[in-house]
C-alpha cells in the first residue's frame, strides 16, 4: 500500500544527514496476498510470520526498521541485534511485538492520526450512504432498475437533530464529532479514557454504553480493539437499540460479534449497518452480509487516500528525525526505553 521506495524517497529527504546506507523493499508486492498476509497478522499478531529475506540477508547490521504493515517479531528481533529504533507508519501496532522490543531496548514509533481526516470523512459518507441508500439506489440503477422502495422507505432519517454515538474519543472520533456539528447532530461519546471535562469541551456529552445505544440514531465505531473490548456489541447489546438505528464500523470488524449483526438485520430489530471491515477479508462468499439489503459495504478502504499513503513514511521519519536531534517526538510507544542504558549510548553518540 507504501511501496518501500517511498521510505527511501522520506528517508533521503529527512534524514540523509545520518548517511545514505538504506536498503529499500516491499515486505510483501503481490497485492492479494498483502490484503490477507496483513489481516492474519492483525488478527493473530507478528509472530506468525516468518523474518522476510531482506532482514536475514541484510539486517544484521541496521540500526533502524521502518515500514507500514511488515511484522515486528521476536525472530526479526533476533534477527537484527544492532536495531535501536523501530517505526511503523500507521496508528495500529498490532505487526510489532513492541513487549520484546521493549525488552530488548528497541524504541517503537508510530504514526497516530495519519489517516483520521481520511477515516472520519469516510465514516459520515457511509451514515449518509447506508441511511440514504445510495449506494443501493445507484446499483439498481447501473443495473437497469429505477428503484424508490427500500427496507428503511418508511423512516429514512435527515440526520439533523437526529443523536448519534461515538464510542471511542481518540483523534478519529473527535473528527467525527466535528464534522458532523455541521449537521446539527447531538453527539454523544462513549470512552472509559476520554474525560468529561474533554468530551464537554468538543461539544458533546460523555454517556455510559448502554444509554448510548438506548438513545442514539445512529452509532460509528472508533475504538482500539483488545481483548477488553472484543465483540463489546453483541446480540445484548444491539437489543438495546432502537429499531430505526444504523452502525458504522470503520475502525475494526472485532469490535461487533458479526454473527449478531447479521442476525439482528435479518430480522430487522435495526434499520441498517455500513462495514468497512470485517473478520476476514475478502469477505467470503457465504458470508450473510452478501444476503442482506440493509447493509453498505465497502473493502477496507477507509483510511486509504492518497494524503494519508503518500504523507504517512514522512510523518513517520520526521518523529524519528526530532529524537535523534534532541526535540521532542510526538509518537513514541515505549518511552521507557529511554531510560535504557545501551540505547542512551548509542543516542549520545548519534547525536554527537
Amino acid at each position: 500500500m507504501i511501496p518501500g521506495k517511498g521510505f527511501g524517497e522520506a528517508w533521503k529527504k529527512i534524514m540523509g544527514e545520518y548517511g545514505d546506507d538504506v536498503l529499500v523493499g516491499d515486505w510483501e508486492a503481490d497485492w492479494e496476498k498483502l490484503q490477507y498476509r496483513r489481516l492474519e497478522v492483525e488478527k493473530r499478531g507478528p509472530e506468525i510470520e516468518v523474518v522476510p529475506d531482506q532482514i536475514i540477508e541484510s539486517g544484521k547490521d541496521a540500526e533502524i526498521l521502518a515500514g507500514l504493515f511488515v511484522p515486528v517479531s521476536s525472530k526479526v528481533l533476533e534477527a537484527m541485534p544492532k536495531l535501536k529504533v523501530v517505526g511503523v507508519s500507521r496508528a495500529g501496532l498490532e505487526n510489532v511485538n513492541v513487549t520484546e522490543a521493549t525488552k530488548r531496548g528497541v524504541l517503537v514509533f508510530n504514526v497516530q492520526g495519519r489517516n483520521a481526516h481520511a477515516v472520519s470523512d469516510f465514516a459520515v459518507g457511509m451514515m449518509l450512504a447506508e441511511c440514504r441508500n445510495i449506494a443501493r439506489a445507484h446499483y439498481a440503477i447501473k443495473n437497469g432498475t429505477w428503484r424508490k422502495t427500500f427496507s428503511n422507505s418508511a423512516t429514512v432519517p435527515e440526520l439533523t437533530g437526529r443523536n448519534v454515538g461515538i464510542i471511542g474519543f481518540g483523534y478519529i472520533g473527535r473528527l467525527v464529532a466535528q464534522k458532523l456539528s455541521g449537521f446539527n447532530m447531538n453527539r454523544l461519546v462513549f470512552d472509559p479514557y476520554a474525560s468529561e471535562e474533554d468530551v464537554k469541551e468538543a461539544g458533546c456529552t460523555k454517556v455510559d454504553l448502554e444509554t448510548l445505544l438506548k438513545e442514539s440514531d445512529f452509532i460509528t465505531l472508533h475504538a482500539r480493539l483488545t481483548e477488553a473490548n472484543k465483540n463489546m456489541i453483541g446480540e445484548k447489546e444491539i437489543a438495546l437499540m432502537k429499531e430505526t438505528a444504523y452502525i458504522v464500523n470503520t475502525g475494526r470488524a472485532g469490535l461487533v460479534d458479526q454473527v449478531a449483526l447479521a442476525a439482528a438485520l435479518k430480522a430487522n430489530k435495526i434499520s441498517g449497518a455500513a462495514l468497512d471491515v470485517f473478520t476476514t477479508e475478502p469477505i467470503p462468499e457465504d458470508s450473510e452480509f452478501l444476503k442482506l439489503d440493509n447493509v453498505t459495504l465497502t473493502t477496507h478502504i477507509a483510511g486509504t487516500t492518497a494524503d494519508a499513503l503518500g504523507n504517512s513514511p514522512s510523518l513517520l521519519l520526521e518523529d524519528i528525525s526530532k529524537l535523534l536531534k534532541d526535540n521532542k517526538p510526538r509518537f513514541i510507544v515505549n518511552p521507557e526505553v529511554l531510560e535504557n542504558e545501551e540505547f542512551k549510548k548509542w543516542l549520545e553518540e548519534v547525536r554527537a
